[in-house]
């Protein structure tokens, strides 16, 4: 396992369409909560809601960032989401190319103060 092990993770949120997409990944990566964000077209979400099971064409948006990081980008999408309850999960990432979880850490800011 990399001594990086859980300092980044990857957050998963669906949305309804493009623009709604393209808006969410300007403003993370702009606001330096997301290092990366791709955006995965034409997804299809099955789920219950209301007591009613719907089908939905989506995309989805894999995000990159810092594990600290991930309330703070949580709060951004349910600020800026046009769902009522948007889905936002996340994933500690275990392990990976040390230089490109390097770079995420270089472009998102750690939350926490240095001591020294």
């Amino acid at each position: 396992m990399s001594s990086l092990s859980g300092i980044y993770s990857a957050v998963f949120v669906t949305v309804p369409n493009s623009d709604v997409a393209k808006n969410l990944a300007h403003g993370m990566v702009k606001n330096k909560i997301a290092a990366c964000v791709n955006i995965i077209p034409q997804i299809t979400s099955v789920y219950e809601w209301e007591n009613k099971i719907n089908e939905d064409n989506e995309l989805l948006l894999m995000i990159k960032t810092r594990t600290e990081t991930v309330d703070n980008l949580t709060q951004y999408v349910i600020d800026n989401h046009p769902y009522t309850n948007c889905e936002v999960i996340s994933l500690p990432i275990q392990n990976g190319s040390e230089k490109y979880l390097n770079w995420i850490g270089g472009i998102v800011p750690s939350l926490k103060k240095n001591t020294k």
